[in-house]
């Protein structure tokens, strides 16, 4: 039995090729430290293997082994995997632009594709590999909508886009025949729009990194200063848990900056001005 049978499990079961990609390498990588054939590896095995991996890997990374390991484990060895505890995922708050960054950062874009491509990201909070799988047939630019299809989760979500992005890219696309919305007849590759953002930020001179998650992060954040139901953002980006949406609560600026501070509201009644 080799990991072949995982992919292809992976597979059948709808997961996305990132995650067949994953789970094969981690599988693959314990497979050759333990040097076992698969139906003799154990459950110590695979907590040896995992204790290995901090010694230069992230928690995420631990963590996303670990998930590849319980799955070979439970759904294609039949084997019991309750012994190995799985890490604690690291909380780290999500790194925001301001709107005044967000302005600088569209304002520094050295093309109008370059342009486009930062305002599409923001504007409709679509992950990187929605963006550049995003093809020109799924926007309907009457209704200044579009449909991801099969995103995350393989599943298939509307979105919104900005009535002066709307006409934007109807004018760059009528001049061009792509079948995407950002090139002819491949999708770009997702290290290419990482690359093109962090030059850009470079050039605004944003201090944070600024990567096209960021952009996804910024555009929650601002609708939630805004005012937006919490469900309304959880089903534009797509989560299915909404305690994935919240993290964005915690990370509002504005919203904190805005709050009246007791100390001065009790100086001020002390001062019988209230």
């Amino acid at each position: 039995m080799t990991t072949d049978l995982l992919r292809a499990e992976l597979k059948v079961r709808g997961f996305s090729p990132l995650t067949v990609r994953n789970y094969g390498f981690f599988t693959d990588k314990f497979l050759e430290q333990v040097h076992k054939q698969p139906d003799q590896v154990t459950q110590d095995d695979a907590k040896l293997y995992l204790a290995s991996l901090f010694d230069d890997k992230s928690k995420n990374t631990i963590m996303l082994a670990a998930a590849a390991l319980k799955f070979y484990f439970t759904q294609i060895l039949k084997k019991d995997f309750s012994a190995v505890k799985m890490p604690k995922k690291e909380k780290r708050l999500p790194a925001v632009l301001t709107k005044d960054e967000m302005r600088a950062l569209l304002s520094h874009a050295d093309t109008e594709k370059s342009r486009l491509m930062i305002s599409l990201l923001y504007s409709t909070g679509l992950r990187v590999s929605e963006v550049v799988n995003l093809k020109k047939n799924d926007i309907d630019f009457g209704e200044k909508s579009g449909w991801v299809r099969k995103g995350k989760g393989n599943k298939d979500r509307l979105f919104s886009i900005s009535d002066q992005l709307t006409k934007d890219l109807q004018a760059y696309l009528k001049e061009r025949e792509y079948q995407y919305v950002l090139s002819k007849e491949k999708p770009l590759t997702t290290r290419n729009i990482q690359k093109i953002i962090k030059q850009t930020a470079g050039r605004a001179q944003i201090q944070k990194k600024v990567t096209p998650h960021t952009l996804r992060h910024s555009f929650a954040t601002h609708l939630l200063e805004q005012g937006t139901d919490i469900r309304v953002i959880q089903a534009m980006l797509g989560h299915s848990n909404l305690n994935t949406t919240q993290v964005y609560t915690h990370v509002s600026a504005d919203q904190i900056k805005k709050v009246a501070n007791p100390l001065d509201t009790l100086l001020i009644s002390r001062d019988g001005i209230v």
